[in-house]
């Protein structure tokens, strides 16, 4: 018998809403402020600091993506929920830069709020789908649990204990995913799995080119300025098209493709863990571009050329393990051109800034050109699956 309640889940798949896109702009305004903790402290310690907030946030929103996957979003109470997180993101956002000081605790509380939001959406839209077994959710709401009582003992404690403290929660974190893993099943739409996450994505690299641009505005327009500009627009649309010129789509159809029974892991593996350095390597580039626009007339600084080459390494390495991770296929030819570009690196750091830039811009191109002459994109036969790349 029916009773005519509308739930919470979605009857059929969804692509992503509006609701998704603006809680996904606060993370990304997160992800602003670790770039600037990052750039007022680039230091190893720093780095490990940054590290370790960025996690945290990451894990917020990758945990609130496998949350509204299979909800109705346009649902008012899901929209309502969203809403809510979404101001305790804002609130965690601010708070970056006191994290590992005076405003731990307020990093913290805000933090496990999101996260208790997400978990407790999951649980409810979960228990609707009527062939589920729940064992996955279960799991991964029991061992979430650990993590976040970390975290908040984290906010508590001392600030040199702290990073410590934080960095237990990762641990924590990916055994609750291990342990969620091992689930037969997760109620996922590979569709929106990867729009979400494209979207994180472009919306990123887009917040890197606010920082030349900012520059560019509030400067007086001199020839190292401009090309120093103009070559960091060059590596963000390179970044974009390595990303999104054929590999974002195979991802999507290879992860289309996993059986029900892998679908949770492969999830895990290929998106919630992979796009973590990922990010991480545009948030070096940010890094790069911030400390080069404020001095393009001298030689960067080691950290910086270094920020600028592990950042880039970072994107187009971990977009290839993603791949991998669903294909089972190596792309030889990005990480051969991340060999040439750090050794490349090295040549030209004690020139002006521009030449890095060109670098790895001359890298990125490379990897466009290699990817488009000898394809290792998934081509679909006409039934809707994906066959192996043209080289293999």
């Amino acid at each position: 018998m029916t009773t005519g309640r509308r739930t919470m889940r979605a009857s059929a798949p969804q692509s992503v809403t509006f609701v998704e896109l603006f809680f996904d702009l606060v993370f990304v305004f997160a992800v602003t402020q670790v770039t600037v903790l990052t750039a007022h402290d680039l230091t190893p310690a720093g780095i490990v600091r940054s590290v370790l907030i960025f996690w945290l946030i990451w894990w917020g929103w990758t945990q609130f993506t496998w949350t509204l996957n299979p909800a109705d979003t346009t649902h008012a109470a899901v929209r309502l929920i969203t809403l809510v997180a979404t101001g305790a993101a804002f609130v965690m956002a601010t708070t970056v830069a006191g994290a590992f000081g005076a405003d731990g605790l307020w990093f913290a509380g805000t933090y496990v709020v999101v996260r208790a939001l997400g978990l407790g959406l999951q649980v409810r839209v979960d228990l609707e789908h009527p062939d589920a077994d729940h064992v996955g959710v279960r799991r991964w709401v029991a061992f979430s649990v650990i993590g976040l009582a970390i975290v908040l003992v984290g906010g508590f404690a001392d600030p040199a204990v702290r990073p410590w403290l934080w960095s237990l929660t990762i641990v924590a974190d990916l055994v609750a995913a291990s342990m969620a893993g091992r689930a037969t099943t997760w109620d996922l739409n590979p569709a929106h799995v990867a729009e979400r996450h494209g979207l994180f994505v472009i919306i990123a690299i887009g917040e890197s080119l606010i920082v030349a641009g900012t520059a560019v505005a509030a400067e007086e327009r001199t020839t190292p300025l401009v090309l120093a500009a103009v070559a960091a627009l060059v590596v963000a649309c390179a970044l974009w098209w390595s990303y999104f010129g054929w590999l974002k789509d195979a991802l999507e159809h290879r992860l289309a493709a996993v059986s029900n029974r892998d679908l949770g892991r492969a999830t895990r593996d290929a998106y919630s863990v992979a796009h973590f350095p990922l990010v991480c390597g545009i948030i070096g580039f940010a890094v790069a571009i911030e400390e080069i626009v404020a001095h393009p007339d001298e030689p960067a600084g080691a950290e910086v050329v270094a920020a600028l080459g592990i950042g880039i390494a970072l994107f187009v390495g971990s977009s290839a393990l993603s791949w991998w991770r669903l294909s089972g296929r190596i792309l030889v030819g990005r990480l051969a051109v991340l060999a040439a570009m750090a050794v490349a690196l090295v040549v030209v750091a004690p020139l002006e800034p521009v030449w890095p830039l060109a670098t790895v811009a001359a890298a990125l191109l490379a990897v466009i050109v290699v990817e488009t002459v000898r394809p290792e994109r998934a081509v679909d036969h006409p039934n809707g699956h994906p066959t192996p790349p043209a080289n293999s």
